[in-house]
């Protein structure tokens, strides 16, 4: 009986990390008009800043659909492959600086459209869903 119930709390403190986890992808600012942490609209155009080094963080991003977006890449002694960046829905294929900040112009997305970015070998990625 003690074996069950111990069972049972790691079940239920796993499930509840998950959700914890998953739920934090999308955030509503509604002062700010930020969707996400890492999403912010300036004069009208949407900014997205992604970190590249040892991955892309954050990995999932939601942003706003129609608005003309700038996907904000930013470097600080990146070295490895996450510097190598490719997103194959905009044809867009770039080696990073070590250090800096690469824009990266986007069109008005539809709703539910997603641009997948990836490092060169495949390694990393991260998406950005519009809604």
């Amino acid at each position: 009986m003690k074996n069950i119930v111990i069972s049972l709390l790691a079940v239920a403190v796993l499930v509840g990390a998950a959700v914890l986890f998953t739920s934090g992808d999308k955030k509503t600012n509604t002062s700010t008009g930020q969707i996400s942490n890492n999403v912010s609209i300036v004069d009208g155009e949407q900014i997205i800043e992604i970190n590249a080094k040892g991955g892309y963080s954050p990995r999932a991003t939601t942003a706003k659909a129609g608005i003309p977006t700038v996907i904000k890449m930013k470097t600080k002694n990146t070295f490895d492959c996450s510097s190598a960046i490719i997103i194959p829905s905009l044809g867009y294929r770039n080696n990073l600086p070590p250090s800096g900040e690469t824009l990266i112009n986007v069109s008005s997305q539809k709703v539910g459209s997603v641009l997948k970015g990836m490092c060169a070998m495949g390694m990393y990625g991260f998406r950005i869903k519009f809604e």
